[in-house]
């Protein structure tokens, strides 16, 4: 019996929904904010006045909340303003609008659930100071409610509703699938919220007053914060009742005293084919809600609307009413009037109606996305990418007529959102979704030329290197398009809101939908790395996205730097570079070259000068070079350079010695013994230097800026306590305005101050608090005031890794955050003694929002990870006198500078090192600020990881090529731009950079190659590295060519005499003309080239490419040929056909192209060919529903064997001799291939009905198990068991085990998984599944064995109850094979689920060691467990 695991590497990013709401600050608080930041941030007095201005027209803008399958994300909007002329140099590249140089999207918290979100609204009452709730509605029949809670700076759950279960039975009315999920409106003024279930029942969800809860009122922390809209009771309206059959759409609308919803509905069905006879079948219906009566009278209703009608948009107020879009037209109806607008010839009037008006072109809207930009403009992104511009023209309430214009192309999107007065977001699972600001009214020269692709998305020049990264293709789309501004010859009152900028500030990577995906070498891979290193040679080249948003996605799980050179240096230590100014320098602190390269071996220490080329002057500076270094840096605004060594510390000037210390004991204690202390370890903050002494002591190195010299000092607070502290670090809080200043009591009071001596410095307006933070070995830590040590905040137990921390002093602990008592087994508390902090650090990255970070590095290899953030906890505590640290009597004075409201909440970081480092290692985290644009911090190690924080979250992408690396340092200099430099075990110290092509703000690295056309199928040629690709583009044709060659030929003379009259000539059809395009990854660049293209036929579509390896029977050879199987798409009177094509790679004579594809073979065949594959020599093809085995001569392909497959083959794989093919509707089938006989014979299949996707073999050692995906997003493995009574006598599959995976798999990989170090008797020849989804998401399947499964899902059903799960959902019921109402005998759950699994390693290390306890086994065991798994599928 063989068992697997499935595990999510790569969360899906295509947006299926997206939002706006006041989330985390209500407007309000939003407005005041906006004002007060700019005057804050700047000094001087004439910025001051023009800063306010621009924040203001810009106004409050709201969180983006957004939706990507089963992840839950929220961004806050940050923008860039303007300030004043005297740094215009600088952003002036950047276009300006509305006082705006840039804005970017910031994550404020995201969450993965368990279960996909159908569909989801923002519940808003409209006011001020009330913040908005998120309300989700999950498949069947669940709805939750979230609001942003201060006290954990993350969402929680406000109240659920479920209407699943016996009690509920009867609104399904004895249905059991749906054509569409549960779907959730809001009323815009927050009264109440409806959902549509089971197709016709709507529930009424009334909201609290404000001021009523749920929640008791033993609550303080309400009080501070304005409170979120809550729900409070629900009620069900079946709308069978309401004699209404099919619902296509509703919302609220505005201008009532009680809710108003209005329902578009269908009342008698129609289809395409009686259109002519029966067209105007859809009507609406206004319904007055009266939550109190529960009862809901009709007050208006309008029918003979058209059949294509699919959305109600309410206009907001003072319009108001309610526009109904269709395919081909757009209506407007309120109680008292109605127009309408035709898009196009095919939208049809009821008799009798008076004559509409048109649009001046020709458009269809069926599945276009609408937001409305301000209260009379609404904005169309419609389904080939195109936004359109609607204006209501009104007069008093009076709506006059409905005006659509043309605007810019954009992208395909999926939703759209405005995001307040000036921004709106446009969310795709087909492309990278935008960021668009816009502007009403602008003058045009405002703007610069657009034509200027970097010049128009970010202005930040830190940022500048990320210009290059967003993938051009958005661009083009919205620059082609030329200068935005419309001057419509209509009324006066449209003219000035008709004329509207767009720039395009920001975008969300997305690479789904993954159609298909290849996996092949890298262009910088080594071919002489094994094991693990050789993993990161290789990528995965993925088809993704749709139509003109096409690209070829390349991936990476792990990062491999570009080598610039490398040197052997054994037994080093440490490397550090440092900067060098003689003077207060001209040069820029950005762009400052490092002057020298410090490296440290074991008893000696090298310097190296970094100018044009690294020359050693070890002998001619004053550096101490007899010993090794334990820290270098540079001091007083890098005027001097310090060096740490063991014994002492020197301050240089360049390369001349200006001072030298050495380290001794205190002098208090100088008569007893005089030996001197060696310094551990060390940490530099400017002025200041922080020392941790072999006998775990600190000392503190103070520099004095006048005569840039130090003086030694030891902290007094820390010589009676008997504590020994673990590790050590100092924290430079600097910037406009210190962050950690904003978390004390007298807030107010020291900023102000601070302030006003400010201004009058002259030079510098950044402030620096500098703290120590440091971790004793009880596992208490605690942030100290430098030079003084004064504690401000001090919190039991940080090694637990609590979900929060807070000041012990100015908090009543809570049960929640208390230290769990680990006194209570032995065993569990020797575990929980033997786990130290060995290294911390803290950091607060770019950006004026940025909060610090502090990361705590565990001696088992585990990362903790913190985000600060501020909450003013009740006032009630603040009263109570804390004890001071000194113990001594100054209560008011220890209380009043505590960071009382810092809080850190726990970030999960997903870092797969897992490894007992010993106690007095070199320090492993290395904080760098740019590296090829980024910043973050680098972990090195035995597993080394780059984190990388992009958007205030972190990106974690490992380095698996050297091996463990032992030191790691930045160098900027002339030959190496923002590179760096580490050194690895083997003692090899290499220079690189960070490969340029690649964008790091995703879950993998990825560069994304636009193709403009869809990609379908892709495959890979690896003794040349080519990827042969199936690409559709398309075209547009005019009609008559097209009908005339689809059709008979009289048919088509016929056809010709009909459209000779009128303009219908004109009309042009659109039609995908597929390709197949031979691309290579060229070596030196790492850019794309299309190398060769092969043209299908007419009307021919492209079905599979492979690569197949024949014996040809004349030569004996084998041949490696492209096999290409294409279908004729005619129309249904027309039967399918299709082709076979063969084309040999040869290599070239002339120099340009490095190799020839030529066609060798071609043969048509009756059926559309869907697959093909290589079996033993043989060529085995699809076509139609026949499976025929073919031979190769060189010339021809003749028939050895075949098999009747039922209907029509979507998927074939093959090992050895055995076959798996999927078929469309009847699920898969497993064949063999006896050559003596030569036949191919059915060995086994599975009896029930699925729509396949994708299959694959899944092989565990001598286990061979089938793998089928299908159209109700599970997966199931199957086995073949002919000795086995349930199997029929080896006719039926069995069912190993099946899983709901909750997205599309759309294509299985095969690739062998590395042995683990953790078994000895470890199966060699394993095999995982790496899947692609439809979403976005790469996953994998891979065995494991029983021992460890049998561990590993105790512990899963633990985690079920004792993790509290956003939004309550059950991952158990998640995970459930989803049949869809179709007969399913329910399978075993031989799948061990690492996405429950993950939330393991985030609960804090009492309750760690208590499940591990209840189950039988140890925390290291399950932790290695994991760690296991993971080294065995870090492939990529």
């Amino acid at each position: 019996m063989s068992y697997a695991a499935y595990k999510m590497m790569h969360w899906p990013t295509g947006i299926d929904y997206c939002a706006a709401g006041f989330i985390t600050h209500s407007p309000a608080e939003a407005a005041a904010f906006s004002s007060l930041e700019p005057s804050i941030s700047c000094p001087e007095g004439d910025v001051d006045s023009a800063a306010p201005r621009a924040a203001q027209r810009v106004g409050p803008t709201p969180n983006l909340v957004v939706v990507a399958a089963n992840v839950l994300e929220v961004y806050a909007v940050r923008t860039d303003a303007v300030m004043g002329a005297q740094d215009g140099g600088p952003s002036s590249t950047a276009a300006i609008l509305d006082g705006i140089s840039g804005a970017r999207l910031e994550l404020v918290c995201y969450y993965r659930l368990h279960g996909n979100i159908e569909s989801m609204a923002v519940l808003s009452d409209g006011t001020d100071n009330t913040r908005d709730s998120i309300a989700l509605a999950f498949k069947d029949a669940k709805i939750a409610c979230l609001e942003f809670d201060d006290s954990i700076n993350g969402l929680r759950t406000s109240s659920m509703h479920c209407f699943e279960g016996p009690d509920w039975l009867h609104l399904k009315r004895g249905r059991e699938s749906f054509a569409c999920g549960p779907i959730i409106k809001a009323d815009p003024q927050g009264r109440c919220g409806a959902a549509l279930f089971y197709g016709l029942q709507m529930i009424i969800l009334k909201a609290a007053q404000v001021g009523q809860s749920l929640v008791g009122e033993d609550e303080p922390t309400r009080m501070l914060s304005s409170a979120a809209v809550r729900i409070d009771s629900s009620y069900v309206i079946d709308l069978r009742h309401l004699e209404m059959n099919h619902i296509k759409d509703f919302t609220f609308v505005h201008g009532y005293i009680e809710p108003v919803l209005v329902i578009l509905h269908e009342q008698e069905p129609t289809w395409a084919g009686r259109i002519s006879s029966k067209n105007q079948t859809c009507m609406i219906s206004a319904f007055s809600i009266s939550m109190s009566l529960k009862q809901h009278p009709m007050i208006w209703s309008s029918a003979k609307l058209p059949h294509d009608a699919y959305q109600l948009l309410a206009v907001p107020p003072p319009i108001s009413g309610i526009l109904v879009i269709c395919a081909n037209s757009i209506h407007y109806h309120s109680q008292s009037t109605s127009c309408s607008l035709t898009l196009n010839s095919f939208s049809s009037q009821p008799d009798g109606s008076p004559e509409t008006l048109k649009t001046s072109f020709h458009v269809e809207l069926d599945a276009a996305k609408a937001t409305w930009l301000s209260h009379d403009i609404v904005m169309f992104s419609s389904k080939n990418g195109e936004i359109l511009l609607l204006t209501v023209v009104y007069d008093g309430r009076a709506v006059q007529r409905l005006d659509l214009m043309k605007s810019k192309a954009s992208i395909l999107s999926l939703g759209a959102t405005t995001l307040g007065s000036s921004f709106f977001f446009l969310g795709s699972r087909l492309a990278d979704s935008l960021l668009v600001q816009f502007s009403f009214g602008v003058p045009t020269s405002v703007l610069p030329d657009l034509t200027d692709e970097s010049a128009d998305i970010e202005g930040d020049p830190p940022f500048a290197k990320r210009l290059r990264r967003i993938p051009s293709d958005i661009l083009q789309d919205v620059n082609s398009v030329e200068e935005l501004s419309f001057h419509s010859n209509s009324v006066p009152n449209s003219l000035d809101s008709a004329q509207i900028s767009f720039v395009v500030r920001d975008a969300l990577i997305n690479v789904g939908p993954l159609k298909d995906f290849a996996y092949g070498l890298r262009t910088n891979s080594d071919p002489n790395a094994a094991g693990i290193a050789k993993q990161s040679n290789y990528e995965l080249v993925c088809c993704s996205g749709h139509g003109k948003n096409g690209t070829l996605s390349a991936l990476q799980q792990s990062i491999r730097p570009d080598l610039i050179t490398e040197v052997e240096l054994p037994s080093c230590t440490g490397i550090w570079t440092v900067y060098y100014k003689s003077s207060r320098g001209i040069t820029t602190e950005d762009n400052e070259y490092h002057a020298y390269l410090i490296i440290s071996l074991e008893s000696r220490t090298m310097v190296l000068q970094t100018g044009d080329d690294l020359g050693e002057v070890t002998e001619t500076v004053d550096y101490n070079v007899q010993a090794s270094t334990i820290a270098a840096g540079n001091l007083f605004g890098r005027r001097r350079v310090i060096q740490v060594y063991a014994k002492g510390a020197r301050v240089l000037d360049g390369s001349f010695m200006t001072q030298e210390l050495n380290f001794t004991m205190h002098s208090s204690e100088s008569s007893l013994s005089s030996e001197p202390v060696a310094a551990a370890s060390a940490s530099i903050a400017d002025p200041y230097v922080l020392l941790k002494m072999v006998d775990g002591t600190v000392r503190l190195l103070v520099g004095d800026h006048s005569n840039c010299t130090i003086s030694i000092n030891a902290p007094t607070v820390f010589a009676s306590s008997s504590q020994r502290i673990s590790s050590c670090t100092l924290y430079c809080d600097r910037g406009p305005e210190p962050w950690l200043r904003k978390a004390r009591t007298d807030a107010w009071l020291s900023s102000g101050i601070g302030e006003a001596t400010d201004s009058n410095d002259g030079f510098s307006h950044d402030q620096s608090d500098i703290y120590c933070i440091i971790c004793f070995e009880s596992g208490k830590l605690g942030i100290f005031e430098v030079p003084s040590f004064k504690c401000v905040f001090s919190v039991e137990g940080f090694v637990s890794g609590s979900a929060i921390l807070s000041d012990d002093l100015s908090h009543a602990k809570d049960a929640v955050i208390g230290v769990p008592d680990a006194t209570t087994v032995s065993v569990k508390k020797e575990e929980a003694n033997n786990i130290k902090i060995v290294e911390l650090a803290m950091h607060r990255w770019s950006g004026q929002f940025s909060c610090p970070f502090l990361f705590g590095l565990l001696n088992d290899g585990t990362l903790l990870c913190y985000h600060a953030y501020c909450y003013d906890g009740s006032e009630s505590n603040a009263h109570r006198a804390p004890l001071s640290p000194n113990g001594s009597s100054d209560l008011d004075n220890a209380s009043d500078s505590r960071l009382r409201s810092l809080r850190f909440h726990r970030v999960s970081i997903d870092i797969s090192s897992r490894d007992d480092i010993s106690s007095f290692t070199r320090p492993r985290i290395t904080i760098f600020n740019n590296v090829g644009g980024y910043e973050g911090l680098f972990l090195g190690g035995p597993r080394p990881t780059w984190v990388f924080v992009c958007r205030q979250r972190f990106r974690v992408h490992p380095q698996l090529c050297d091996g463990p690396i032992v030191a790691f340092t930045v160098l900027h200099n002339v030959n190496c731009c923002r590179g760096l430099i580490y050194v690895t075990s083997q003692g090899f110290l290499k220079i690189c950079q960070l490969p340029s092509a690649y964008n790091y703000d995703n879950y993998w690295p990825v560069q994304k190659v636009p193709l403009h056309g869809t990609p379908h199928q892709v495959t890979y040629y690896a003794e040349q590295s080519l990827y042969p690709l199936i690409v559709s583009v398309p075209v547009v044709r005019p009609l008559n060519q097209v009908l005339s060659s689809m059709a008979d030929q009289e048919l088509g003379l016929h056809i010709e005499n009909d459209f000779t009259v009128g303009d219908d000539l004109q009309k042009v059809y659109t039609v995908d003309e597929f390709e197949v395009r031979i691309m290579e990854l060229e070596k030196p660049s790492g850019c794309w080239e299309t190398r060769f293209t092969i043209p299908m036929q007419q009307f021919e579509n492209a079905l599979t490419v492979r690569i197949v390896t024949l014996q040809n029977t004349t030569t004996k050879e084998n041949e490696t040929l492209m096999a290409i199987g294409t279908a004729y798409v005619q129309g249904e009177d027309v039967a399918a056909r299709g082709r076979v094509l063969l084309f040999s790679f040869s290599k070239s004579e002339n120099s340009q192209n490095l190799f020839q594809v030529t066609e060798v073979y071609s043969k048509e065949s009756k059926g559309a060919v869907s697959a093909v594959a290589s079996l033993q020599g043989h060529l085995l093809i699809a076509s139609g529903p026949k499976i025929t085995l073919n031979k190769w001569t060189g010339a021809e392909l003749t028939a050895v064997a075949f098999y009747d497959a039922p209907l029509h083959v979507v998927s074939l794989n093959i090992v050895k001799n055995f076959i798996l093919f999927g078929d469309i509707h009847k699920s898969i089938y497993f064949l063999s291939w006896k050559e003596q006989g030569s036949q191919l014979s059915l060995l086994a299949k599975d009896f029930g009905s699925l729509e396949c996707f994708a299959t694959e073999f899944l092989i565990d050692g001598s286990t061979l198990s089938l793998v089928v995906s299908d159209s109700d997003k599970n997966l199931q493995i199957f086995y073949y068991a002919p000795k086995m009574v349930e199997s029929w006598k080896g006719q039926k599959l069995l069912s190993r085990a099946e899983f709901h995976v909750g997205a599309h798999v759309s294509k299985l990989l095969r690739i062998q998984m590395l042995p683990t170090q953790g078994l000895v008797s470890e199966k060699t020849n394993r095999f995982a599944l790496v899947f692609g989804t439809l979403d976005g998401g790469i996953g994998c399947i891979a065995p494991v064995d029983e021992l460890t499964f049998r561990r590993l899902q105790s512990l899963q059903r633990k985690l079920v109850d004792a993790v509290p799960h956003v939004c309550g959902l059950n991952p158990r019921s998640f995970r459930h094979f989803k049949s869809n109402g179709k007969a399913h005998r329910p399978g075993p759950d031989n799948i061990i689920d690492f996405e429950l699994l993950s939330h393991y390693e985030m609960l804090s290390l009492g309750e760690q060691l208590d499940i591990a306890q209840q189950i039988g086994t140890t925390r290291s065991q399950i932790i290695s467990n994991f760690s296991d798994f993971l080294l065995g599928t870090s492939f990529l």
